[in-house]
């Protein structure tokens, strides 16, 4: 059995050094689950959401304004 790491990125729009996290969507397809984690400290615990959970904070995330 073949077992598949995450493959950890951060987006784009985190170049500024704040609050970022990271994704492993490679996930997806074999697991079903979006792997995301703190960029900053990459020993911390790893949160497990499906997709629709993950579009809807990527959906909550694009529509909140934290300045």
């Amino acid at each position: 059995m073949t077992v598949e790491s995450p493959q950890w990125f951060t987006s784009s729009y985190s170049s500024n050094g704040g609050a970022c996290i990271k994704v492993a969507t490679n996930l997806v397809a074999s697991h079903g689950v979006v792997p995301v984690r703190d960029s900053k400290q990459t020993d911390s615990p790893v949160l497990a959401l499906s997709l629709s959970a993950f579009t809807g904070l990527v959906a909550f995330a694009r529509t909140t304004d934290v300045s």
